[in-house]
């Protein structure tokens, strides 16, 4: 057994608020590691491989593009979820606002690109974007080579997961002129 593998199972541990986050993230103390505030934990992020690298510049660039100025794109940027979690998302879309001096903490769409860490945004991310305010969740599987749009959430659950494949197009909810063609954001087969 290693330190890395141990869990703390029979004491309370001790969550973080995204505010003390946020200070520790201002001090430096993670220095260049790839971390994220999710339920009040420090969350190690997965590495990303080239195809994630180049889905998410996809989507991203294609945002931007479609959305012009009507709502800002970001990508792999902190988003103020909740007040315990302060995830990362590859590309989310929020509100036209002044952000200067807050992450944002509503979105029109949060996307996700996911191959190693499939399970842990289709389990705790999904809740946590459930919990938000966050209208609409994409996940992007490269390892299936297929998108799960989730929609119409309810207390941390989505009601509507529907899944599409090469061929088939996207809508985007809050702005429906707004298109993706799912085999644009997939690796070729």
């Amino acid at each position: 057994m290693s330190v890395r593998s141990v869990e703390i199972k029979n004491q309370p541990l001790r969550r973080l608020k995204r505010v003390e986050y946020d200070q520790l993230v201002e001090q430096g103390v993670f220095g260049t590691e790839r971390v994220e505030l999710v339920f009040g934990m420090v969350v190690e992020m997965s590495p990303i491989d080239p195809s994630h690298v180049e889905s998410t510049a996809r989507i991203h660039e294609r945002m931007l593009r479609a959305l012009g100025e009507r709502a800002r794109v970001r990508c792999q940027a902190p988003i103020a979820a909740t007040d315990d979690s302060e995830p990362e998302p590859d590309v989310y879309v929020t509100p036209l606002g002044d952000y200067w001096q807050a992450h944002a903490s509503r979105a029109h769409l949060v996307v996700e690109v996911a191959r190693s860490s499939l399970a842990y945004d289709r389990g705790e991310k999904a809740l946590l974007y459930g919990l938000a305010d966050v209208e609409e969740y994409w996940i992007v599987d490269l390892a299936n080579g297929l998108v799960e749009v989730r929609r119409d959430r309810d207390g941390g659950l989505w009601r509507s997961i529907t899944t599409y494949r090469r061929g088939d197009t996207i809508r985007m909810l809050a702005f429906p002129d707004v298109t993706v063609e799912v085999a644009e954001i997939l690796p070729p087969i």
